[in-house]
């Protein structure tokens, strides 16, 4: 869940880290470009979803604790369906690490039930084996990484067409998935529709 003081902290301690950050959101206006309803899952304030407004037809932006005076809806994936409309694309960057094991197929399911029947879905989250590399700070969020078989079995839960890569800093790769840092899965064709 991403916050612009979040990014203009790292950005000041670490600009490089903020470029990893931005080059998610890119792939995501890549992949999703030309959709024309996209909803994002966990937008914090909205600030790098930006990006992908530039390449959708419409972006619709929710978070469990939108701030106010932002556009942000308030939507727990967690507890139903995202009930305004279907969606033929959706993403939750940095988002699943911060669900509970067990409420992950609600997670899913939820989101999944927003698609048309042909619609997209991209997850990121950083791995399993990151976590040994992370801040105390960030292992005490980040309660649900995984490996790249476990973000596949979860995936393929849910989706018929299920496709992984791996992430290190800026470069997006189908590379060896123990040193991963980030993964992104790719799926389609949501099997509750």
């Amino acid at each position: 869940m991403f916050r612009e003081t979040d990014f203009l902290e790292t950005f000041r301690r670490d600009p490089q880290h903020a470029a990893f950050w931005f080059s998610r959101y890119k792939f995501v206006s890549r992949i999703l470009a030309g959709h024309p309803r996209v909803l994002e899952v966990g937008a914090g304030n909205g600030f790098p979803g930006a990006m992908v407004r530039q390449t959708v037809g419409l972006l619709v932006q929710t978070d469990i604790w939108p701030r106010k005076g932002n556009s942000i809806e308030r939507w727990n994936p967690v507890e139903g369906p995202y009930r305004k409309g279907k969606f033929t694309g959706a993403y939750a960057l940095d988002v699943l690490e911060h669900i509970e094991a067990r409420d992950e197929d609600a997670f899913l399911e939820n989101i999944g039930a927003c698609l048309e029947p042909h619609g997209t879905l991209i997850i990121g989250m950083p791995s399993l084996e990151s976590q040994a590399y992370a801040s105390k700070e960030s292992r005490q969020e980040h309660r649900n990484c995984k490996t790249e078989q476990g973000l596949r079995e979860l995936m393929q839960r849910h989706f018929s067409c299920v496709y992984l890569f791996g992430m290190n800093d800026e470069v997006l790769h189908t590379g060896f998935h123990a040193f991963c840092h980030y993964r992104i899965a790719l799926a389609n064709h949501f099997r509750g529709a």
